[in-house]
């Protein structure tokens, strides 16, 4: 059996090649701001983990002193007795 064809007529590919920004798009100007500034992709990603800079260092600095100031004691363990 043989697809049917379109009954509207309407070709989406067609649309979206046709649709596309056009070379004197008046709003242009009014929608430059939406991506500059502050609200670059970059700043918009910098904001989405507040905290996250500082938290990864003071675990770094917490795991550090822990090693190195409060070593963990190797004669107590699972298999050992406690006679």
């Amino acid at each position: 059996m043989a697809p049917r064809g379109n009954l509207t007529g309407f070709d989406p590919r067609k649309l979206a090649a046709a649709t596309g920004s056009p070379a004197n798009d008046p709003w242009r100007r009014y929608e430059a701001w939406r991506y500059s500034g502050p609200f670059s992709r970059w700043n918009r990603f910098k904001g989405a983990f507040p905290g996250l800079g500082i938290g990864t260092a003071a675990f770094i600095v917490y795991v550090a002193a822990e090693a190195f100031f409060f070593p963990a004691d190797k004669s107590h363990g699972h298999g050992d007795s406690h006679h």
